[in-house]
């Protein structure tokens, strides 16, 4: 069997609900009660994906503007990268290209998803599928999908996605 690990950042602005989404994904909890981010957070899961081990480690990286200057280290040799955006807010063009920079500041085709946080908010959704996949096309990202860390919907999805591009890269 072999073995990989990957490195996947998670980016987006404060309270896009990051932190979240992994901790459902990691721990299989949802925990309403999430305090910023500060920097870098981390988290690492392993998995068996197509008869390989995968070790992913999960870079939570602080969405408040204020911190970004502290990114550009933590962002070296990662594999890919999700790019969340709240639904219930449209995201600004100048916030989405400043993550995309961000994330592929050492890799320039670096494989980005992006993804819709705060399904379960569906009366005040105010981003739409159009808008969604219209930023995804204008910054080249390889799809996206639409979650719910409340309630688990989709959780898993993302990071199969971006397990299988990785996995099927890694054997060329």
């Amino acid at each position: 069997m072999k073995n990989y690990i990957f490195k996947i950042l998670i980016a987006g602005n404060a309270s896009v609900g990051k932190t979240s989404l992994l901790r459902r994904y990691v721990d299989g909890k949802f925990d309403e009660s999430t305090i910023m981010t500060v920097g870098v957070d981390f988290f690492t899961k392993e998995l068996i994906f197509d008869n390989a081990r995968c070790l992913i480690q999960l870079w939570d990286l602080g969405g408040q503007e204020r911190f970004r200057y502290l990114l550009e280290n933590f962002v070296m040799g990662a594999r890919a990268a999700l790019l969340l955006i709240d639904l219930t807010r449209m995201p600004l063009i100048k916030d989405i290209l400043e993550w995309v920079n961000i994330a592929r500041l050492h890799d320039i085709n670096l494989p980005i998803l992006l993804v819709g946080t705060k399904l379960d908010l569906e009366d005040i959704v105010a981003v739409d599928d159009e808008s969604a996949l219209h930023l995804k096309n204008t910054f080249n990202l390889i799809d996206y999908i639409k979650t719910s860390s409340k309630s688990g919907y989709n959780i898993e999805k993302p990071f199969e996605i971006l397990i299988q591009k990785l996995v099927t890269a890694s054997k060329y």
